[in-house]
């Protein structure tokens, strides 16, 4: 099975190729390698290839930058997504589409499921809702995988970005009222080939010379995250365990709470992102809690 990787760079493209399965035959594609805010290079790329299967993690994750970028962020977020699903179906393959928690407000007190209400606060999430509308209506057959605060061994994310302030030795400021599951992407980029696959042995699937099939049941939306719903301030808390338990001289900061009204981001943020995962659970794919994904994770960057 010939299959694409947008983004190949990023943290979950690149736990993708670390646990891809024998039988994919994998092209990995950085921007360089293809910008997916250009329909014709697109297009061209695709039908050339002829993939079977396209998973884009490509995206504008800058949240706060976003704001005032929101053009640069939609070319990635709404538009190359939409480029990405238009050349799959005119080749007849599929696409898997990565999206966020961040198209709900945070105003509900239970897990959003893949029915709910979206209603982003910010561009960076208003955009990322476009591209899944986009996605969607124009090849219905795709797979849109909606994942929250992730965080590897790679790239950039919060668990590095706490172990290299407190480094620095000076008390922490970290928001404790805003609430989500942390998801490692080594176990995101399991949930994807578990969708994959499961999407493949659907039914739905291109046939040479007989244009596209109808949509198998694998299709639509898909929520998976971490099962540890936690503030960020708590997640720090939680890293700074992992690291002493690691490394009794760790130098544990001073950490404390504050209010998402006291972080100086430009974009405003969901209180409540947790996710429902019941709908991909019933299809085996299950979520690890924080304590079984974060220890291995803390120790690989320390080492």
């Amino acid at each position: 099975m010939k299959v694409w990787l947008t983004g190949a760079g990023g943290q979950v493209a690149r736990c993708l190729q670390d646990r891809r399965p024998a039988h994919w035959r994998l092209r990995a594609l950085s921007r360089k390698d293809l910008d997916i805010a250009d329909p014709r290079a697109v297009s061209r790329r695709v039908a050339d290839d002829s993939p079977d299967w396209i998973i884009n993690t490509a995206a504008y994750t800058a949240v706060d930058r976003a704001e005032g970028e929101a053009a640069q962020a939609s070319a990635v977020n709404e538009l190359g997504a939409a480029h990405l699903a238009q050349a799959a179906r005119d080749a007849g393959a599929r696409l898997l589409h990565l999206s966020t928690d961040y198209v709900f407000d945070g105003g509900l007190n239970r897990p959003y499921t893949e029915q709910d209400a979206t209603s982003p606060l910010n561009e960076y999430g208003r955009g990322k809702l476009r591209g899944e509308h986009a996605v969607l209506r124009i090849a219905p057959q795709s797979l849109v995988l909606r994942t929250s605060g992730v965080y590897s061994e790679y790239g950039h994310n919060f668990v590095k970005t706490m172990l290299r302030l407190a480094a620095g030795g000076q008390p922490l400021r970290v928001v404790a009222d805003q609430v989500a599951c942390p998801t490692y992407a080594g176990d995101l980029a399991d949930a994807i080939i578990g969708l994959v696959e499961r999407g493949q042995a659907d039914g739905y699937g291109r046939k040479r010379g007989q244009g596209l099939g109808q949509a198998g049941p694998v299709a639509g939306i898909y929520h998976y995250c971490g099962a540890t719903p936690v503030s960020w301030h708590a997640f720090a808390r939680h890293i700074f365990q992992c690291a002493r338990q690691w490394d009794g001289r760790f130098p544990v900061p001073d950490l404390k709470a504050i209010p998402a009204s006291g972080y100086p981001g430009a974009a405003a943020r969901p209180a409540y992102s947790v996710l429902s995962c019941e709908k991909i659970r019933a299809l085996g794919i299950e979520s690890r809690p924080l304590q079984a994904t974060l220890p291995a994770v803390v120790r690989t960057l320390m080492e």
